[in-house]
């Protein structure tokens, strides 16, 4: 029943998204589409509520309270990847409010931040000038084309949606940095992702630049890189392993973390083993 659920909604909700583009557009839509699209939705409806219900009297069942019955419940109807990709742009707008406010996320008294932003900023710079120009200029475009107004809204609005998305991503990294503590240190690349590594399990801390980073964020062979603009240039080994989360959920064990940061310099320093006070 959870499987033909999640199946009918990733098959539905886009059919109906597509649906309601095609109406706010101005495209004419045949009757008989309408027709079976609107049961179709109250059936779909019907299906995740009688599958929430299940799944939350169950939990019930389990000696779960009622707000903790409800949250599993939908943890296992919505995938996680669906759960984490909504999460994103909750905390990017999240990032945004604190950017304006000039605060930071998770930076405790006494910790040290290690900021990753500043090399990636020129180019975000010029990715938001690129989208606000290209959107002005489909929009001016689509009006000498005569082109109906509801699709010209629905494109304004993915573009305008595309530039907020750029500036929640700045926003994130500049406000979630790397974070050592006295007893963490935290790696984390904006809103997508956040691993803490006990102090107690670092080996060793030493610079290594790296240019050629293959993605955001990756693992080989139990090494964990976490590169800006394909470039990494703090290395941590571990005494022992570490379970990972990538962005879309997946995990993995890894012994080696690399970063980039601002100023490597400054994390190595903060990386350091605290100094033991010297001996009568």
């Amino acid at each position: 029943m959870l499987r033909i659920a999640r199946a009918v909604l990733y098959a539905v909700v886009p059919a109906e998204l597509l649906l309601a583009v095609l109406l706010l557009s101005g495209v004419p839509v045949p009757g008989p589409v309408l027709a079976v699209a609107e049961p179709a939705v109250g059936a779909v409806l019907l299906l995740e509520v009688a599958v929430l219900l299940r799944l939350f009297r169950a939990a019930r069942r389990g000696g779960a309270g009622r707000r903790a019955a409800l949250r599993a419940a939908a943890d296992r109807l919505v995938p996680e990847q669906v759960r984490r990709v909504l999460a994103f742009d909750l905390k990017g707008m999240a990032s945004l409010v604190l950017w304006v406010l000039r605060r930071r996320d998770g930076v405790p008294a006494r910790a040290v931040a290690v900021p990753y932003a500043g090399e990636q900023s020129a180019l975000i710079l010029v990715m938001l000038f690129v989208m606000t120009v290209e959107t002005v200029v489909v929009e001016v475009l689509l009006r000498g084309l005569g082109v109906a107004a509801g699709l010209r809204t629905v494109i304004l609005v993915l573009d305008l949606y595309g530039i907020l998305f750029a500036l929640a991503f700045a926003a994130a990294c500049a406000t979630r940095p790397h974070v050592v503590s006295a007893g963490e240190l935290r790696v984390r690349f904006g809103a997508f992702f956040d691993l803490r590594v006990p102090r107690e399990l670092i080996s060793s801390v030493r610079l290594s630049r790296v240019y050629n980073e293959p993605g955001m964020v990756t693992v080989e062979g139990g090494r964990l890189g976490v590169a800006v603009s394909s470039q990494t240039n703090v290395v941590v080994e571990l005494t022992g392993p570490v379970t990972i989360v990538r962005p879309l959920g997946r995990r993995a064990e890894v012994t080696t973390v690399r970063f980039f940061a601002d100023d490597p310099g400054a994390a190595l320093s903060a990386l350091r083993p605290l100094r033991q006070p010297a001996a009568p």
